[in-house]
């Protein structure tokens, strides 16, 4: 009887468990946004827009994602995608923003990815890589809305702006986290004046290397010459011995 009723408490737990699994899944399998590597304020990176396919019997056949307006990027560009056509939206800024001293009054405003084939189908994900800048540097996060459509016509809205201190909502937006920009994160190549004294301090090295270098060699013949004086002496000397024993003999 005890091991009926273990049994029993054993198959509740085991169904509660899975039922949490199925509603939180979705959690999961959102769309989502990545840097490779980082993805740092003021600077330029390649994020990722991974796409899962959450439905058993559809594929996901078109994706756009909304770039932010409050904090435009001057400059968008996606990577090729195999078997997906792609078109960028640019749009006029209510307010032109400044970008390295230079005014943009318009900007891209949203990229759409449409399959020209099967798309991805279920159990499959694909990436969608764009390359963006310069990002930010009054801000600590970028928020892309998308809109995932499937084959059967379903429009998923990932546009819910997560909460810091709060739950994860349902269908949570693409969030990219900035880092902290480097100290050369501005830099994007030396000066002329820069490169000018790069190129004296390497003449300088080489020069050095070479005088060492020759210092080297003198050094080394000395020595060998010195050793095959020793070594003429050292058999001359061997000689005069053998003949005075010959002698003597």
């Amino acid at each position: 009887m005890k091991s009926l009723k273990t049994s029993r408490i054993a198959a509740a737990v085991a169904v509660a468990g899975t039922t949490v699994l199925v509603l939180s899944s979705p959690a999961f399998a959102h769309v989502s946004v990545q840097p490779e590597g980082t993805a740092a304020k003021g600077g330029y990176a390649v994020v990722d827009f991974k796409v899962p396919n959450e439905r058993d019997d559809s594929s996901t056949t078109k994706l756009e994602v909304a770039f932010p307006t409050d904090h435009p990027l001057a400059s968008v560009m996606p990577e090729p995608v195999d078997g997906w056509n792609i078109k960028v939206t640019k749009s006029k800024l209510d307010k032109p923003v400044d970008n390295h001293g230079e005014k943009i009054s318009e900007a891209v405003t949203k990229v759409t990815w449409t399959a020209d084939g099967k798309g991805i189908e279920p159990g499959y994900f694909q990436k969608f890589p764009v390359s963006i800048g310069a990002l930010p540097e009054d801000t600590d996060q970028l928020v892309f809305k998308a809109l995932q459509t499937y084959s059967d016509k379903e429009v998923v809205r990932w546009i819910e702006v997560p909460q810091k201190g709060q739950e994860e909502p349902d269908n949570p937006a693409p969030v990219l986290e900035l880092s902290a920009a480097s100290e050369d994160g501005h830099s994007h190549g030396a000066s002329a004046e820069e490169a000018s004294d790069d190129a004296e301090s390497t003449a300088a090295n080489a020069a050095g290397s070479t005088s060492d270098s020759s210092g080297g060699t003198d050094t080394t013949a000395r020595v060998l010459g010195i050793v095959g004086i020793v070594v003429g002496a050292a058999g001359v000397a061997y000689g005069v011995l053998a003949g005075r024993r010959r002698g003597n003999a």
